[in-house]
């Protein structure tokens, strides 16, 4: 396969650097280019962009990114085996790529963000650490957040997690979070023979930009009532949400304590959870 850059192949990296994924770090190598480049180009013009990217290992969503003209990319790692081969990237585009080593559930990457120009997080997230991570960006105490969007692949039925709505079998605490916050929308599958190993699901990558004036609500508060209401879903309102009021916060809300958490709209939530 022909490379986007110049630099060698994929393969032909992970051979020379001996990087076999570690599944202990939820690793999956995307070999094909063309589809790196497709993600990268999912968040729209790069030009003018410093991107965040998690888990770049080998560095093939690094290089579509560089190679579509971003301003920058600072990569987290925690794999130290891949830092040689994403030194050659760096020497390859000089000036334009920084690599953290270290742990990105540990990392503020509030404070890394630069004051001249918009940031955007594009990255294949580890999948064991993926929706911590998500959740981390959507429920910072300061909103607008310092992304301007989010361009992230997950194993589908997570995806399908963050965009569902309501009366959708998906539909749960993450979705309310992620709607209450953004818009978010899935974009493509990627199936499992683009990776390497690989994984037994098929994954999604997808596409979420902030809402400039979100429901006000209480982050926390909003999280208590979601995960009261839809760590028992099945039971109706009155009776999963008795720890924070039950019945009377239902009534005073304005809805019916017969109703379950599926039904619920995010802007219901948000009353709920300002009400608590």
């Amino acid at each position: 396969m022909a490379t986007i850059d110049g630099l060698p192949k994929l393969s032909d990296v992970i051979a020379a650097h001996g990087l076999d994924a570690k599944k202990s770090l939820g690793q999956n190598f995307l070999f094909d280019l063309n589809l790196t480049q497709k993600i990268a180009r999912t968040a729209g013009k790069l030009d003018d962009l410093t991107v965040f990217e998690v888990g770049p290992g080998p560095g093939g969503l690094t290089r579509a990114i560089l190679s579509l003209n971003a301003k920058k990319v600072i990569a987290v790692e925690r794999d130290e085996r891949c830092l040689p081969a994403l030194a050659e990237i760096s020497a390859h585009y000089p000036g334009k790529l920084e690599v953290i080593s270290g742990d990105a559930l540990k990392t503020d990457f509030a404070s890394l963000a630069p004051n001249d120009g918009p940031v955007a997080i594009i990255a294949n997230l580890p999948y064991n650490v993926g929706t911590q991570l998500l959740l981390n960006w959507l429920l910072p105490p300061v909103w607008p957040p310092f992304w301007q969007s989010l361009t992230l692949m997950f194993q589908k039925e997570v995806g399908e997690r963050i965009t569902a709505g309501p009366d959708d079998d998906h539909y749960g605490r993450l979705a309310v979070l992620a709607g209450w916050r953004t818009k978010a929308h899935m974009e493509f599958d990627v199936p499992p023979q683009a990776f390497s190993p690989p994984p037994k699901v098929t994954s999604t990558v997808v596409h979420l930009t902030p809402r400039e004036n979100p429901i006000d609500c209480d982050a926390k508060k909003l999280g208590r009532v979601t995960e009261a209401a839809f760590g028992q879903r099945r039971k109706m309102l009155r009776q999963s949400l008795k720890s924070l009021g039950g019945e009377a916060l239902l009534l005073q809300a304005g809805i019916d304590p017969q109703r379950r958490a599926e039904t619920l709209s995010v802007e219901e939530f948000c009353r709920l959870a300002n009400l608590v």
